[in-house]
């Protein structure tokens, strides 16, 4: 949970939280086996089985309406039938679970449309899903019903013979996002709408971060090689590799050394842009696990002073194995406290807030949770945001000190909306644009013509990032 009051509640709309940060490539423990590190079942042939399509079904029944993240129900769930499935089942099932999370728009309109239609659940998607997307028959699928259930044998035969997708689809069902949020993705998106949304829905790379305090990018590759797995360098940031979107490197040498961490590429960029180098005082006031953390005490390379800030004693946990495995011993882990905020006020050279957010722009890489959000999340969550920024805003020195505000969002309501209503709040506050701070801290051409960062998957090929930088005057 990140800091500033939010509940447990909004767990599954945190950033830190973009993946990989809480669940290191998107795979809990027993869904992978040791040295099954990069590779994808080349016939799923268990999918078919009973055994499995049921394990899906509960997996995905147990997900929801649970406000747990996805991983973390994942997680435990396998933990607890691990020994039921051998591990070309256990591949099977996981892939089920995903595709019908990722697809589970087109899979609702199918099972609802029509007058045969029926309301969706876990059940009829895992159906539908083996019969529109690899031609099972409705036989084979009867089974994992109650027996003489006409309805549903007539629904499942109307699906026969068709594929996930249809002409007649509505954008929200083609693209798989909630009805209620496509006009806020219109007015962020305009005409990209169908190439971001389209990008979204495409399973994300494995991006993780080269820890500068241990190793060179080139070296963290060939240890990765060593053990299997190929990766590039990212297009924008200097400390990232990427590599396949099954690739696993939680039970790897290279990842246990702390020489990697897996991270987007646009998380990685973010962090960047706080440009803690050289500073003597930073503050991360929305840590988490720890992510964004590590990239702050890499860049000061262990000198100064760097205070992780959060309101769950089980993040801050987290955080501090984190940052003893990759090395950082500049940071301080605390719990958040109007106290300790007040004696610092105005010290701090560089503030960070990763803001609690509905998650957007991390859907590829976390299905479910676009389906875990609601209208009402959002309207919660903006003035949250909004009192976060006050109090972080405290910490920041006079004359030049920073505020790097940032979310894993692509909505205006979140981003550039909610920094034209800090700004009007504090005027003693000004934008820095970030094509001013990229030459320094990331280098090359910036991907973006300011004032801020605004990354998304079909432009850029990350997560949906934003990042406002606000200097006190």
């Amino acid at each position: 949970m990140k800091s500033g009051g939010r509940s447990d509640r909004k767990s599954a709309a945190s950033s830190d939280r973009g993946y990989g940060e809480r669940s290191s490539g998107g795979r809990a423990a027993g869904e992978r086996d040791a040295g099954d590190r990069e590779r994808r079942p080349s016939t799923l042939r268990p999918a078919g089985s009973r055994k499995v399509a049921e394990g899906a079904v509960n997996l995905l029944d147990a997900m929801f309406p649970n406000r747990e993240t996805g991983d973390r129900v994942r997680h435990a769930w396998m933990k607890q039938h691990h020994q039921l499935y051998d591990a070309a089942e256990r591949e099977a099932l996981i892939h089920i679970v995903d595709e019908v999370l990722r697809l589970r728009g087109r899979l609702d309109w199918w099972i609802s449309a029509g007058k045969t239609g029926l309301p969706p659940d876990n059940r009829l998607r895992v159906a539908a899903w083996r019969i529109l997307s690899s031609g099972a028959k409705t036989e084979g699928l009867l089974p994992l019903f109650p027996a003489g259930d006409s309805a549903i044998e007539t629904l499942l035969r109307r699906l026969e013979g068709h594929t996930l997708e249809h002409p007649d689809m509505p954008p929200a069902a083609r693209f798989s996002v909630p009805d209620w949020i496509m006009p806020q993705l219109q007015r962020r998106f305009g005409a990209d709408l169908d190439l971001e949304l389209a990008a979204m829905l495409r399973p994300a790379p494995l991006d993780v971060r080269v820890n500068r305090l241990k190793t060179t990018r080139e070296a963290a590759a060939g240890a990765l090689q060593a053990e299997g797995l190929r990766s590039q360098n990212m297009p924008f940031s200097p400390v990232g590799l990427r590599l396949s979107p099954q690739a696993y490197v939680n039970n790897t040498q290279t990842y246990a050394d702390g020489l990697v961490e897996p991270q987007d590429e646009g998380s990685q960029l973010a962090a960047q842009l706080v440009d803690a180098a050289g500073k003597k005082f930073v503050v991360d006031f929305c840590a988490g696990a720890g992510g964004k953390t590590l990239v702050l005490g890499a860049a000061m390379k262990n000198a100064g002073r760097l205070v992780a800030m959060d309101v769950s004693k089980a993040r801050l946990a987290q955080a501090k194995l984190r940052l003893r495995r990759a090395g950082v011993h500049n940071a301080e882990c605390r719990e958040l406290d109007g106290k300790w905020i007040k004696r610092h006020a105005e010290k701090a050279e560089r503030v960070l807030v990763d803001s609690p957010c509905t998650g957007t722009g991390t859907w590829r890489r976390k299905p479910d949770a676009k389906w875990r959000l609601t209208p009402q999340d959002l309207n919660e969550l903006v003035p949250r945001q909004a009192e976060i920024l006050d109090r972080a805003a405290r910490l920041v020195a006079p004359k030049g000190g920073r505020l790097i505000y940032v979310t894993c969002s692509v909505l205006v309501e979140e981003n550039e909306d909610q920094v034209a209503a800090f700004l009007k709040r504090h005027p003693d506050f000004t934008v820095l644009p970030v094509t001013d701070v990229w030459p320094q801290t990331v280098g090359g051409a910036c991907p973006v013509p300011g004032p801020y960062l605004s990354l998304s998957p079909g432009r850029h090929g990350t997560d949906g990032f934003f990042a406002a930088i606000l200097v006190r005057r």
